[in-house]
């Protein structure tokens, strides 16, 4: 499915939306919408979704999945408004992106979902990896007239294409002495929106299928279904626990991030003769070599006090210390967060401070001149947990040549990993709730649990905080709950 919209006094407004079944596209489309009145435009795209809803929530589709690309960040929000006043919406919602949203009517139930979640690339990017035939068109987004008919609108209303595309374009219509229509080529982009994106879903489904058994409908995002693959070909029993409470707050304080800053290095003067090559560097597949080569924290934490690698010297795990930075290092290695007036900061620093660390980034760090005090941490046992994960999976980039689908999953599929065992566990519930019962839901909250309420004009979308309970657990499909 697709949904395009226009800016109607700055406003983006839905006035088109395509879906395809793998036989047939449907298209609803709103005419001459920048011309109505506020109230009218609203019934005209409330009356386009309720047409969608009574086609698609029938037996022939109960329990579909409805794919939409980069559902969860723009079309879900727009949806969600008008399928509220329609039926009811289930929405499981984190870090502000719709991950699912189930919707009932007439006793009729699909969920929509965000296919970019699955496969995180432009949907032409995702054709030309996948060898689909049917190729993305091109369409002029900022032209705002749904009325327009005539000459192919100028460069200037298209976005990211160069000027031979656009010039291929006109020459179309040119040679044909066609008007260019809105309406039909609005619809004609939309579908050609829907019809790759199904192709490429499809595809994707019976690859992953026939190599890993698994059904990629029963994972919201990348990370879950590698996480899948992983649990269930890889994974040896009782070798990750699950933590939380203080200690996954406390080694949670150890968790920075990648450094990420860039650093661009300029050499000295007249060291270099005019017309010398210099040379720049890039790491190919960092994650995925460090998770291979490097082992990693397995089995259940045990507590310590002092300066444990005074009697380990080679102690692993998560240690609480004060560090002392020397004053000569141009890039710190070493990173912390502080607060500011902005909020919380990752900067490199030097001189001293204290914070958890990870042992083996502390051993790296005294080789360049950091010095530890241990106070106190936690050990773990140690294992090589991801080496077969990552070798299979680039043993299949070996196996596939770059232009084959194979090649791009299995890149991906290993890279998205890593990140999900660092997944936070404080998920938020979301419910979408009527207006005229908010005031008595909210007297019922004497846990002050309510974090945000959107309007939604008939509804509130409520977020509250919940248990920590899994991301995928709420989804029915990974049963395993891991936090390093």
């Amino acid at each position: 499915m697709d949904l395009e919209t226009i800016l109607i006094y700055s406003i983006h407004t839905p006035y088109l939306l395509s879906w395809y079944d793998g036989r047939k596209s449907n298209s609803y489309f709103i005419q001459d919408l920048e011309s109505l009145e506020e109230i009218k435009r609203e019934e005209k795209i409330l009356e386009m979704i309720q047409n969608i809803v009574n086609l698609i929530c029938i037996r022939k589709y109960r329990n579909y999945k409805i794919y939409l690309h980069n559902f969860s960040k723009f079309d879900g929000y727009f949806l969600v408004k008008y399928l509220a006043k329609i039926g009811t919406c289930d929405p499981i919602i984190h870090n502000g992106r719709i991950i699912n949203l189930k919707f009932s009517y007439n006793n009729y139930s699909i969920t929509f979902k965000d296919s970019y979640l699955l496969l995180p690339s432009s949907l032409r990017k995702l054709c030309k990896s996948f060898s689909i035939k049917s190729p993305k068109g091109i369409f002029p987004y900022a032209l705002f007239n749904t009325n327009y008919n005539g000459e192919v609108p100028d460069f200037k209303y298209f976005y990211k294409i160069k000027i031979e595309e656009y010039n291929n374009y006109k020459d179309l219509f040119t040679s044909q002495n066609n008007d260019w229509n809105f309406r039909n080529e609005a619809i004609k982009y939309c579908e050609l929106d829907c019809i790759p994106l199904y192709q490429v879903l499809s595809k994707f489904s019976t690859l992953i299928f026939n190599r890993f058994k698994l059904d990629i409908n029963k994972y919201p995002t990348l990370p879950s279904l590698s996480f899948a693959i992983f649990r269930n070909q890889y994974l040896k029993k009782d070798s990750i626990h699950m933590l939380s409470g203080s200690i996954a707050n406390e080694i949670r304080q150890g968790y920075t991030g990648g450094a990420c800053d860039m650093y661009i290095p300029t050499p000295p003067i007249n060291t270099i003769a005019k017309g010398e090559k210099i040379y720049a560097y890039d790491v190919n597949a960092l994650y995925p070599t460090v998770m291979a080569k490097f082992k990693l924290p397995i089995g259940n934490p045990t507590y310590f006090s002092g300066d444990i690698t005074k009697r380990e010297s080679n102690a692993f795990g998560f240690f609480f210390c004060n560090i002392i930075a020397p004053d000569n290092l141009l890039h710190p290695i070493l990173q912390t967060h502080v607060k500011t007036e902005d909020g919380i900061r990752t900067v490199a620093p030097l001189g001293s401070w204290s914070d958890m660390i990870f042992s083996e980034e502390m051993y790296s760090a005294k080789k360049f001149g950091y010095k530890f005090e241990v106070l106190w941490g936690y050990t773990f046992e140690s294992d090589l947990i991801f080496k077969k994960f990552v070798n299979d999976l680039y043993q299949i980039r070996l196996e596939y040549p770059k232009s084959d689908p194979m090649n791009y999953i299995a890149k991906i599929l290993m890279n998205s990993l890593y990140g999900r065992f660092g997944m936070d566990d404080n998920f938020i519930q979301s419910s979408i709730i009527n207006k005229g019962d908010y005031l008595k839901f909210e007297k019922l909250d004497k846990n002050n649990s309510i974090l945000d309420v959107i309007d939604l004009e008939d509804n509130y979308l409520v977020q509250c905080k919940s248990p920590k309970i899994e991301l995928d657990t709420l989804l029915d499909n990974i049963k395993v709950s891991m936090t390093i």
